[in-house]
């Protein structure tokens, strides 16, 4: 209801009008009174929304329940983590296996050499050594490799790229030392040693069985060139054609 007054100005009447109901507060009146007599006009305008995200979220834990990702207890998703247990061995394929423990032959048939006949030979020892050597390399080789292909778990990166050129860069430099073979040994050692810690550490993504045999063919081959080094020092030097004598 809008009201009126009339002033006079110089004697003549003029209508004004005065503050009137504004159509915005009767929108307002009607929309309070609306909230009043229904309390639960938002939330049923709401019940649809909150509806389809109840059954999106249920569907998803269906489908993660249905197809839960797989993980293995040795380590990480599908085991590429940097936890692992020996007990991983078991899942090693059987080539790698084979493969893997007959290279620590060569390793371990050197000191044994010497130990059966209470002498060290340079000769053995240095070809123990170059064996050596090239193990490292190989290892900083498969890093790379292991890093190339697309979707592999190791990006090819300056961090694994990188640092799977320092032990070939070791090993190289253990051939150069081979006039002093106990400096050569302990640099292979060096490369063995940090490749390992790479693998396990700092550049994770190997598969848990994998880890886990790389971990006893080093310590198994670290062992053997320390044994080496141990006869060099405790045993008299022969040369290798007088065991054939």
């Amino acid at each position: 209801m809008i009201r009126f007054g009339v002033r006079k100005i110089a004697g003549l009447p003029v209508w004004r009008s005065q503050q009137p109901v504004t159509k915005l507060q009767n929108v307002a009146n009607n929309l309070r009174h609306s909230v009043q007599c229904h309390p639960y006009t938002e939330l049923n305008a709401l019940r649809p929304i909150i509806s389809n995200k109840l059954f999106l979220s249920s569907r998803t834990t269906s489908l993660s329940s249905q197809h839960p990702c797989h993980t293995d207890t040795t380590g990480g998703s599908e085991g590429h983590g940097k936890g692992f247990s020996m007990k991983a061995l078991s899942l090693a394929p059987k080539p790698a296996l084979f493969l893997g423990f007959s290279g620590l032959i060569p390793f371990l048939s050197a000191p044994l050499l010497m130990a059966v006949t209470q002498s060290y030979y340079p000769e053995v020892a240095h070809a123990q050594m170059i064996y050596g050597a090239c193990i490292v390399s190989f290892l900083g080789g498969a890093r790379w490799g292991f890093a190339i292909p697309e979707g592999s778990p190791a990006q090819p990166d300056w961090k694994n790229l990188g640092n799977s050129v320092v032990p070939s860069l070791l090993a190289w430099l253990a051939i150069l030392c081979k006039e002093n073979i106990s400096e050569a040994t302990l640099v292979v050692l060096m490369g063995l040693g940090l490749s390992l810690h790479y693998d396990l550490v700092l550049l994770p993504g190997y598969p848990a069985w994998f880890r886990a045999m790389r971990t006893v063919l080093t310590l198994v081959a670290t062992f053997s060139l320390v044994a080496t080094l141990v006869l060099k020092r405790f045993c008299t030097e022969k040369k290798i054609k007088e065991l054939q004598m």
